[in-house]
């Protein structure tokens, strides 16, 4: 079974001042792009992306803008700003899923940010004969029944813009009982995290599930630049362009592969 990682408790107060490199990460993405054309293309199945708390359609510009560029029906939720798990928006993306699986004929595969890989898992709950993969980054998908670990600073603007009780008030919610239950979602799942994140703590950024179709991938970076941390971009490719039936645990390779070792002294998922 693949683990979810140990508890580590809140980010430290290193990695919430860690989080300013996602500047840096920003900048180095256009020096990376020679190295990320080398990276895997896809069959053109539609791809739906889905942005953090307090993120809209143009903070996914990179993930966008790469994958179309891998060949990918590349869609975004079209839903403005991401203010927190709302019912009109989860039921939003339901339909959105299904109206992608019925005019392309195709499976979804489901890419979420943050506070948009929760609604990525709870969009493949309910329509989950229409999606292909999940793929999480660095997001609460496994929150302990004691409450988020995430720093204070982050519920405290969580509670401004989403709900005054915070993430309680919609993780109580019918349409979260799914994903309160904790059941395994049939398709393949891959969780991307870091140990340096200083928003989502790794143990609540993993699941625990079938190794054969769910998998966490330790990579190195900021929480606020994973959507567009060049070494997130190439496994997210290399994860879509799994074959459908034929998915298979992340192995890195090549010279990316080999960056991705020394950055995370990982050389398989957990």
């Amino acid at each position: 079974m693949s683990k979810r990682h140990p508890h580590v408790g809140h980010p430290g107060l290193f990695n919430a001042l860690l989080e300013a490199r996602s500047v840096f990460e920003l900048l180095a993405l256009p020096c990376a792009w020679p190295f990320l054309a080398m990276a895997p293309r896809g069959d053109g199945h539609p791809v739906l992306l889905l942005p953090g708390f307090m993120g809209s359609e143009v903070s996914l510009i990179g993930l966008q803008v790469f994958l179309r560029g891998r060949g990918y029906d590349v869609q975004t939720w079209g839903l403005g700003r991401n203010v927190g798990f709302r019912p009109g928006h989860a039921s939003a993306i339901e339909q959105k899923i299904r109206y992608m699986h019925h005019t392309s004929g195709q499976k979804v595969s489901l890419v979420g940010w943050s506070l948009g890989g929760v609604f990525a898992m709870y969009g493949a709950h309910k329509a989950g004969e229409c999606v292909r993969n999940v793929i999480t980054l660095g997001s609460p998908v496994s929150v302990d029944a004691s409450g988020s670990a995430s720093p204070s600073l982050v519920k405290a603007l969580y509670r401004l813009v989403a709900h005054p009780m915070g993430t309680a008030a919609h993780a109580m919610q019918p349409r979260a009982k799914t994903l309160r239950e904790g059941k395994q979602l049939a398709m393949p799942v891959s969780c991307l995290y870091s140990l340096s994140d200083g928003v989502v703590p790794p143990q609540e950024a993993t699941i625990a599930g079938n190794p054969a179709n769910h998998e966490n991938i330790r990579v190195w970076g900021s929480h606020t630049g994973l959507g567009f941390n060049a070494l997130v971009l190439q496994i997210v490719a290399d994860r879509l362009a799994q074959p459908e039936g034929q998915w298979k645990p992340y192995q890195p390779s090549g010279l990316i592969g080999a960056l991705h070792r020394v950055l995370t002294h990982e050389a398989v998922p957990i």
